[in-house]
Formats: C-alpha cells, structure tokens, sequence
C-alpha cells in the first residue's frame, strides 16, 4: 500500500534557491547503498528530495527519513517484461511527476530512466537526467536469440524517447558512453559526462594490510552466471590440487533472473570443498578485511562495480576481467590483474601469482587504496554530479 503524501502545487512558496527534486530508483536499498552521500549533500544544500523506488525496505527508509528525504512506494518490476505491470510504473510515475511537479528528476538504471523519464516528460518537466549505471544483459553476452533481440530493439527504441530534451545523460564508462551515442539514445546535443562510477567512502572502508594465514580470494556479487562466478568456482578447482590450503570464498545473494547461479549448483561447489558461500550482508566491509585477493570475473556490462570499489578502498588487489567496467578498475600488474573473460586458465594463472608470492597481495592493495583516493572518492564523484545538476552552492 502507498504512503499518503501532501498534494503540492506547482508554485507553491519556497526559500529562495531551493530546488524540489525527484530521485527514481529500481531497488530502494540501492538509495542507501549508492546514493547516501549524494542525498545528503543535496539536503544539507537546503533542497527539498523526494526518492521514489518499488520495494518496501523499512530499513532503507527509516535511513533515508533520517537524513531528511521523503520516501514514495511506486510499483517496478525491476527485471520483468511484463507490458501491464511496465505500463502501471508509468502510469504511477506520471501521477507523482504531476503531483511533485519537480524542478529535476534524476533516474538511474534502466527502467527509471526509461519510465521514470517518459512520465517527467510528458509532466512537463524541464530539467531531467539519466544516470546510466551499467547496460546488464541489455548489450552482455549471457543472453542471446529472438526474444532477447526484440527486447533490445525494444528498449533502444523506450530509451530515445523517454530522453527526448533530457538535460544531461551520465555514464560509467567508454563502452557504455559509445553505446549510448551509437544507438542515439540521446541527441548529440545532449551533454553526456563521464563520472568514474558511483564512487566509495573511503571513511567507511578504511585501509589495511591482509591478515597472515591462507590466502583468501573473495568475489562479492549477485548470483549471476555473467558475473563470472562458474569461472571463479573452475578456477578454484584447478588452484585447490595444487594450493589445497588456499581459500575461495562467494558473497552475495541469489538474483530473480534468469541468468541466476542456482542453488543447487553452488551447494555442489561447496560440498566439494571448491568454495565457500558466506551468505549475503548489507556490510561487506569485514569480509574484505578477512581477505587477502578481490576477485571478479564479470562479463555483464558493468558500470563501475561498485564491489571493486569498495575492495580497492579497503586495500585490496583485484583480479578481474578486461571487460567494460570491470577494467576501469585495475591497472595492470600494478594494483591486480586483468583477464580475458571467461577464460578460467587466465583467471587462474592471476590468482595463482598470489599463492606463489603471498608478499604481493600487500603493495597491490595499496596501490590499489591509492587509485581509490585519486579516482573513485565519492565526495569527488559527486562534486562533478551535483555540478552538472546545477546544485553546487555557486549555481545556487
């Protein structure tokens, strides 16, 4: 059931500089996980925000409502097709556009942008922007054949017109930043800024040397098979009989794709001795202190993996792929190691350089803090965001 809210108007009163804005989200939780710091600075600026996102995360609100920010239920489903239950999202997002009659409207990933930005449109409302966050299956490789063809024409097609007179448009990365102009989901005209990824508190992940003990490799992820969790689980097989005391360890939860790993498979994992599965948290930050190696072997269409980040604030090398996202992460025998997708010997070979020199994973990390630091701070992040918003404290 829906909040009640005040019905506003239009051009009611406000202090003067004071913008109304409208946060749309798929997952309520990602508003707490990704968006925190950039909420905040946009109340301590003396705006008045509003997030709209589908699920009923009474933890993720009560977060939200401490920190000054009105939380509406809007009904998403975030990886259905199913044309009714998207057609009521639109219909819902519109009613609030209308009723919230917003100065801005941010929406990231998919559905928002497209839902979220087609219902500001047609609202009338001016200043609107698209945060593209990661294609996922949209442009990966997990899914192929008819179906998945039509659903990107589809939504190539959703995309073009909901960011008809968008604002700005941000991505994460080259490959996603080519895509967007390649398919002209936006007009030329329109400013597409690169931001390196959502950005990490580096307060919150604080630096440190892996502890002594067996060498342990963490991947932190959704339970997809496109993040390369088959490959980690193959690649440990073949590290164990050589590095029994070796640990590989999986964090994350079970996904409602269809791209997901199944239980059962990763119980056979672990009966086997392969891996071990942690669970998922809210607070990955002491399972990385644990770990000695980062690891993601993903082949989705990242963004910036947020995981990685997170590794990298917290000093640890990574290992992952060469892939769009993922590479923006590493450079290269300095703070980890980039793989070829996919491939399990190379995936291996790059963990095995850890068991042969257990002294390496230390500088690695560091320099991998380092990068986090120059990079991926996400008060810097969002400094460049809130700019392009025009609601840094110069533009007012």
């Amino acid at each position: 059931m829906e909040r009640p809210a005040c019905r506003r108007q239009p051009h009611e009163a406000r202090a003067s500089g004071q913008k109304r804005i409208v946060i749309v989200a798929s997952l309520t939780w990602s508003l707490v996980c990704f968006r925190l710091d950039l909420l905040k600075a946009m109340v301590l600026a003396g705006h008045e925000v509003t997030a709209l996102a589908p699920d009923d995360d009474r933890g993720a609100i009560a977060t939200l409502e401490r920190i000054g920010v009105r939380f509406e239920k809007i009904p998403m489903a975030r990886t259905g097709t199913n044309p009714l239950a998207d057609l009521r999202t639109f219909v819902a997002l519109y009613r609030r556009m209308r009723r919230l009659a917003p100065d801005i409207v941010l929406a990231y990933t998919m559905k928002p942008i497209i839902y979220g930005g087609l219902a500001a449109r047609l609202a009338g409302i001016r200043q609107r922007f698209a945060l593209f966050t990661g294609f996922g299956f949209l442009f990966g490789e997990g899914l192929q054949g008819f179906r998945v063809t039509v659903i990107r024409r589809l939504s190539i097609k959703l995309y073009r017109a909901s960011l008809v007179g968008t604002a700005a448009a941000f991505a994460y990365n080259d490959a996603d930043a080519a895509e967007i102009r390649r398919h002209a989901m936006v007009s030329p005209q329109t400013p597409l800024i690169m931001l390196p990824g959502s950005g990490v508190d580096l307060k919150r992940f604080a630096s440190s040397e892996p502890r002594p003990g067996p060498p342990v490799f963490l991947l932190v992820a959704r339970l997809l098979r496109e993040k390369g969790i088959a490959e980690f689980a193959a690649a440990a097989r073949l590290l164990k009989r050589e590095f029994p005391h070796a640990r590989f360890q999986i964090l994350g939860p079970f996904d409602p794709s269809p791209l997901v790993i199944t239980k059962a498979e990763l119980d056979a994992w672990v009966e086997e001795g392969v891996v071990e599965y942690l669970g998922e948290t809210r607070n990955v930050a002491p399972f990385l202190e644990a770990s000695t190696v980062f690891v993601l072997p993903s082949y989705y269409r990242e963004g910036i993996p947020r995981s990685a980040l997170e590794a990298m604030a917290a000093g640890r090398p990574i290992v992952t792929t060469d892939a769009p996202g993922c590479r923006e992460t590493v450079i290269d025998g300095e703070n980890g190691f980039r793989v070829a997708p996919r491939n399990v010997e190379a995936l291996a070979k790059a963990m095995r350089a850890f068991l042969e020199d257990e002294a390496l994973a230390a500088p690695m990390g560091a320099r991998s803090r380092k990068l986090a630091e120059e990079r991926f701070d996400v008060h810097l992040v969002n400094q460049t965001l809130l700019g392009a918003l025009g609601l840094n404290p110069e533009n007012g």
